[in-house]
């Protein structure tokens, strides 16, 4: 576990009444940043004293309201906190904030420049191992150690307990659903259908079910007159492509650019299930406790990617019989010729059977 040099202080007689104030940095990305949310749940229940402050784009905010003791302290990077002047100035106002403890779930430039501020004040800084080494054995080419490797949440976990504040992740609790607005119950009218999410997009093709395949897919749902299809997504494109389909399908309906993030988590806590691929949406359903049926590309639940609290039976993966190379890398951004069409494995009654089994 990568730390800073110094030990202000002993962490391991910590009390569950000690109050203290510890920030945690989680800059980005979506998923990387909804997992953490479980994780803070535990942490604020088993230690109710502690105050929370969480680093991260504004944009994320709505993912943690509801969690006690949990604010976000908005990271201007691109603005004011640009650059190691602007992360030196970001650092000395969580210190006059006061600051008692840092937790980086992120390890990443930014993070380390901002620990090398907190050093010099004395601010103690524990940060995510985040198992490069053990990734590299699993990722490469020749001689991969295929073996699941620790969820991205438990290392999360680990951090806390290395400043003091050891979590038992199965005491999570999931809130109950969120209330509907009345703009959001306009938009999908009543009905007692059941509620699929399906969020077909990801940041890497190569995690992306094929187009015509997810065709297959959403018509053979919406002859389905027992549910209602809703489709996520997000950019001009994306929005473009929901819209589409929406149009081209029963029983379906693109809620892509028509509401808040705010608004999306509410919906997404109402859902019957998600489909979505290896993105931060499989994660955003996930922190509810939404079932989420997950497709996997050239990536690979072992990484420690896969949606907290999940079947792993819900993870469909690819023909590894004929793509053995997978995983290729743990975010998709790297693989062999060819196998960016792993995905196209997973055939579209699988997915569809998988989808009926979960939801009825």
């Amino acid at each position: 576990m990568a730390e800073n040099h110094q030990n202000p202080k002993d962490f391991s007689s910590v009390s569950s009444n000690e109050a203290a104030h510890i920030l945690v940095i989680r800059l980005s990305a979506m998923g990387d940043v909804a997992m953490t949310v479980p994780v803070l749940r535990v942490l604020t229940a088993t230690y109710p004293n502690l105050k929370i402050s969480v680093l991260t784009r504004g944009f994320f905010k709505p993912m943690f309201e509801g969690i006690s003791g949990v604010s976000v302290y908005k990271a201007d990077i691109k603005g004011v906190h640009s650059g190691v002047i602007g992360l030196a100035r970001l650092a000395k106002e969580l210190r006059d904030s006061g600051i008692d403890k840092v937790a980086d779930l992120h390890n990443v430039l930014r993070s380390n420049v901002l620990k090398s501020v907190f050093y010099l004040f004395g601010i103690p800084v524990k940060q995510i191992d985040k198992g490069r080494s053990e990734k590299k054995a699993l990722t490469r080419e020749n001689n991969k150690v295929f073996k699941q490797l620790k969820p991205t949440i438990q290392r999360y976990a680990d951090v806390f307990e290395a400043l003091g504040y050891p979590l038992d992740l199965k005491q999570h609790q999931f809130p109950e659903k969120k209330k509907l607005s009345e703009k959001i119950r306009k938009l999908l009218g009543n009905d007692s259908k059941k509620w699929l999410g399906i969020a077909p997009f990801a940041q890497h093709a190569s995690k992306a079910y094929p187009t015509d395949l997810m065709e297959e897919v959403l018509r053979e749902l919406s002859e389905n007159s027992k549910i209602k299809v809703l489709l996520f997504g997000g950019g001009a494109a994306e929005e473009e492509k929901l819209e589409s389909w929406a149009k081209k399908f029963k029983n379906t309906l693109s809620i892509a650019g028509k509401l808040t993030l705010a608004e999306e988590l509410a919906l997404i806590t109402n859902l019957d299930a998600m489909l979505a691929m290896d993105s931060g949406n499989a994660h955003m359903a996930a922190m509810y406790g939404i079932p989420v049926i997950s497709l996997w590309g050239v990536t690979h639940p072992y990484a420690g990617f896969a949606p907290f609290n999940q079947a792993p039976e819900n993870s469909l993966l690819p023909d590894l019989e004929k793509f053995p190379k997978i995983p290729t890398s743990v975010y998709g951004n790297k693989f062999p010729e060819g196998y960016e069409k792993a995905i196209r494995s997973i055939p579209s009654k699988s997915v569809l059977k998988k989808i009926d089994e979960v939801l009825f």
